[in-house]
């Protein structure tokens, strides 16, 4: 590695850079062409999941990263070239097959071999990427506007400091249209003296339009908040929860907490009387108070890495129903449905242990494992409880490669 002194110009400290990216995008190459590799040999399912624990990532970016190395492996054989000469890298790659995942494979096959990789930056390369595609495939330009429709997704990006983004893909008349009544609320706001920017009035517009048309923006929909009693009091600053984003500050808890038009569930530390421990064998499906207590206790999906808040995943029985397991808080851990569904893949194993922590192997004999659950108050002052405390590989199993 260079240190500040090795490099004598700015020029010989661009070579370097230069350098590291080609070696780069080679290594991401690489590791495209193991996923492919792995994607032949197991279910899809399967395949993503490990990829996403295997490269310390979500699923759907698991999920677009398996896309990319089949795509690239199979029928765009010049943008991996490319990818390996380091004319681009695993991004600019990626941005050209988005472009193409509507068309056929064999027109996306004819836009790869014809395209010129050293356009510019990567969303250069997917405007060529369409332009192209339009020229070669007229006809089909309406059925791919009609499916890229069909695969409009909203998704929720949790960020730092309070903050998340809500990202919405849709066609573009619906998007322009959401935009322009935002806008238009927001000017008006303005011309009647709001100090708010620009910016903040638009999106506490589509706020108050999403959430019954409270003109702050506060959320009438149930969350759930995990706060510590004497911080719920203003006898303590201690950190909170907010279930499947992370740690808030005791001040915001506290604002959605008595704010009179929240559904909040209070949840403070942990249950204290009456709280469900074992209702034994006599139901499969968990009763209501045991859902809510294992709620409270797991907070999100006990797969490590999965942050899917615990009310919108199954309760699933570590000790099968049909082998004698209870529905009970020991027996009882939160999965969501993609994970849930792992069970039934081979190779995978996920297992309870006897600390409430929750061990996961995967096909490729590498172990993760979660953090236990919530069951003393003092860790709620100290943070999140879902932490992955690292992967293990299985003996005789290589440790794994830089993923990103």
């Amino acid at each position: 590695m260079f240190s500040d002194g090795e490099f004598l110009n700015c020029s010989s400290a661009a070579r370097f850079v230069a350098e590291r990216r080609v070696n780069w995008c080679r290594e991401s190459a690489f590791e495209l062409r193991g996923i492919a590799q792995m994607a032949s040999l197991g279910s899809r399912r399967s395949v993503v999941s490990e990829v996403a624990l295997l490269c310390r990532m979500s699923e759907a970016a698991a999920e677009r990263r398996t896309a990319l190395a089949d795509a690239l492996t199979s029928y765009l054989p010049c943008a991996l070239e490319a990818l390996e000469a380091g004319v681009i890298d695993e991004y600019a790659a990626s941005r050209g097959f988005e472009a193409t995942s509507c068309v056929s494979e064999s027109v996306a096959r004819q836009v790869d071999s014809r395209l010129r990789f050293d356009v510019g930056n990567p969303a250069a390369l997917r405007r060529a990427v369409n332009s192209l595609a339009m020229r070669l495939d007229p006809d089909g330009y309406e059925r791919r506007r009609q499916k890229k429709a069909a695969a409009r997704v909203l998704e929720l990006r949790h960020g730092d400091h309070g903050s998340s983004t809500l990202f919405a893909e849709l066609p573009a008349d619906r998007a322009q249209a959401i935009y322009a009544l935002c806008d238009q609320d927001a000017r008006r706001l303005k011309q009647q003296g709001d100090n708010r920017t620009m910016d903040q009035l638009r999106v506490d517009a589509l706020a108050a339009r999403c959430l019954g048309g409270q003109p702050d923006g506060r959320p009438r929909a149930q969350i759930f908040v995990h706060v510590d009693l004497p911080t719920l009091l203003r006898l303590r600053e201690n950190p909170a929860e907010l279930t499947g984003y992370g740690e808030i500050s005791p001040e915001l808890a506290r604002e959605i907490a008595f704010d009179r038009n929240s559904t909040w569930n209070r949840i403070v530390t942990a249950p204290i009387t009456g709280k469900p421990m074992d209702v034994g064998r006599k139901s499969y499906r968990p009763p209501r108070a045991v859902r809510r207590y294992i709620h409270a206790l797991r907070r999100t999906c006990a797969m490590p890495g999965c942050n899917r808040p615990a009310q919108y995943t199954d309760l699933d029985h570590a000790t099968a129903w049909a082998d004698g397991g209870g529905t009970d808080e020991a027996n009882l851990r939160p999965l969501c449905r993609r994970h849930h569904l792992l069970r039934a893949e081979a190779g995978w194993d996920i297992t309870t242990n006897d600390d409430g922590t929750v061990t996961v192997t995967t096909p490729g004999g590498f172990t993760y494992t979660d953090g236990p659950p919530n069951t003393a108050p003092e860790r709620f002052t100290r943070g999140c409880n879902k932490r992955v405390y690292g992967s293990t590989p299985a003996p005789g199993i290589a440790s794994s490669s830089r993923c990103v």
